[in-house]
């Protein structure tokens, strides 16, 4: 056991060697160039090979008017946003602090997963294969539910970029991606759908929101809820999806504000219990 815990890439480990941090150092940063080059390019440059429709991200998300399609700016300014703050993430690995590169590298191996499955997802989405990049994202998923779990409490330089907003952005992008995979993805029954299954969005948020207190994660919801909200309202004013977007965008965001100002002022924010010390104590409340 002690073996496998050894040369497991995802255990938990408090320390981690000059070696494994070079490792991590290395393979952190050629992923998230990957990702990142990636997705600047098929953001201004549709794929040339292929065998199905191949158009740019945006094209793609346009072109399908789902109940999920999402505002391009907004989206954009998102994952802007993301990569520098992932970029960030990243220099703390470089940092001279030691509680700081070792935290850096505690979620080394998910963060490069990431990388590696949101660059798949990229190529694949933008070639038209929906359903092998569902696979990519639900897989994701998985991959970053897992990091939350195992590492909710620490400090914010890392939960943003690497826990909360990308699997924030995961769970919207399943129904984003999936919404435009199912047959006739534009009809009465999948709005119908899309018109309940939205509602989920303000369920896994307010979950974090009140068993965490992370206000990270609430808020990117209400971002990508806004993104939701604007896309539909433009499609078509008399319509359900663009009002319900926007109700669980103001509820999300009211819910972060009433924990993160009592969490930025030193107040516990009295909503769930806090989790008590080391492993359990809720994220971004012990920031260092």
């Amino acid at each position: 056991m002690d073996r496998l815990h050894r040369i497991n890439p995802f255990a938990k480990r408090d320390e981690h060697s000059k070696n494994t941090i070079i490792t991590y150092k290395v393979l952190t940063t050629v992923s998230w160039l990957l990702s990142l080059i990636v997705t600047i390019y098929y953001t201004v440059n549709a794929p040339h090979d292929g065998t199905f429709a191949r158009r740019r991200i945006w094209h793609q998300n346009d072109h399908y008017h789902t109940a999920f399609r999402m505002n391009h700016v907004i989206a954009s300014i998102y994952w802007v946003v993301l990569f520098i703050l992932q970029g960030g993430y990243i220099a703390h690995l470089f940092s001279g602090k030691v509680e700081r590169v070792n935290q850096a590298s505690s979620v080394g191996s998910h963060f490069i997963v990431n990388n590696l499955f949101h660059f798949a997802f990229v190529m694949l989405f933008v070639r038209s294969h929906f359903a092998w990049a569902e696979v990519m994202i639900i897989l994701n998923f998985i991959n970053l539910s897992s990091l939350y779990f195992r590492h909710p409490g620490y400090a914010r330089f890392i939960h943003t970029p690497v826990v909360s907003a990308p699997l924030a952005w995961t769970f919207v992008a399943i129904y984003w991606n999936g919404a435009i995979m199912v047959p006739h993805p534009t009809s009465l029954v999948a709005r119908i759908f899309g018109n309940i299954f939205i509602w989920s969005i303000l369920v896994y948020g307010l979950f974090f929101i009140v068993a965490y207190k992370d206000y990270t994660i609430g808020f990117s919801l209400s971002v990508l809820s806004a993104a939701i909200g604007v896309s539909q309202f433009f499609r078509q004013v008399i319509a359900f999806q663009w009002i319900f977007a926007f109700i669980i965008m103001a509820i999300l965001f009211i819910a972060t504000v009433v924990v993160a100002v009592p969490a930025a002022t030193g107040k516990d924010a009295k909503l769930g219990q806090a989790r008590a010390a080391d492993t359990e104590r809720a994220p971004l409340l012990g920031d260092n």
